[in-house]
């Protein structure tokens, strides 16, 4: 308990010297290449400095619940967003800004084959050629709880949760599966379709209908100041909206928005 307490204190601390740069941004993890693109680009044409640290949804909104001095939350959870509103620590209830896709993610070299079915998957857990799986870990990373639903609805987590390695978040799930030191793995599409990702395995994307829908919200908190609100405003505009949907984010109706 002690070690957890003096590791929190010294993230707030490290924090709150990195906000004296440029104001800082909590994000979920499968927007780390869509956003430090879209970061780079506002920078560009405003001048302006924001700077983002990436992580699991469900460990940002504790750390901002427990007073850390984020100004902008980018969830992948939007129930989370909600209960920051609930707690009065956001200054509205936030703004959908995408939904997010899961694949199954098989690397290069890989003895299985991704298809929509999983029944290469199943095979393999049948004969042995399955030793490790990835996904985020379910109990903070949205992009985990959907892979755990996914696999629950066709009836194949039970047989795979012995042989899960789980990220703390759901990049860390997608370098475990890139790197082969697993078979492959269930990750964001927003990440398997990154630059970097190109060339290192195959991926399918999974059916919709087998996990509630992962939708994302952002919101400012009440320590928010005028530069993120700026950026805030600009993450709704066309040219940010281009780079989500270029990264396979599913864009909400402006109405809903």
């Amino acid at each position: 308990m002690l070690a957890k307490l003096l590791g929190t204190l010294l993230l707030l601390a490290s924090w709150s010297a990195f906000a004296q740069d440029a104001p800082v941004i909590a994000a979920a993890s499968d927007l780390k290449f869509a956003l430090d693109e879209m970061v780079g680009l506002y920078q560009k044409q405003t001048g302006k400095e924001v700077r983002v640290v990436y992580g699991s949804s469900g460990n940002f909104y504790r750390q901002i619940s427990q007073d850390a001095p984020f100004q902008m939350f980018l969830s992948a959870d939007e129930d989370l967003v909600f209960k920051l509103a609930d707690q009065g620590l956001t200054i509205d209830r936030g703004a959908l800004y995408a939904t997010g896709r899961i694949v199954l993610f098989v690397p290069k070299g890989s003895p299985i084959k991704a298809d929509t079915e999983f029944a290469d998957l199943r095979r393999a857990l049948a004969d042995g050629r399955l030793k490790k799986f990835a996904i985020a870990n379910p109990e903070h990373a949205p992009y985990g709880r959907a892979a755990m639903q996914a696999l629950q609805s066709i009836g194949l987590w039970t047989a795979i949760e012995p042989k899960l390695v789980l990220g703390e978040n759901v990049s860390q799930a997608a370098q475990f599966a890139v790197s082969g030191s697993t078979q492959g793995g269930i990750i964001a599409l927003s990440l398997a379709m990154a630059p970097s990702f190109a060339n290192t395995g195959a991926y399918v994307l999974v059916p919709e209908s087998l996990h509630q829908p992962l939708k994302q919200r952002m919101v400012l908190t009440k320590k928010s100041g005028d530069v993120v609100r700026a950026f805030h405003a600009w993450l709704q505009q066309p040219a940010a909206r281009a780079i989500f949907r270029r990264y396979g984010f599913v864009l909400p109706a402006e109405a809903q928005s």
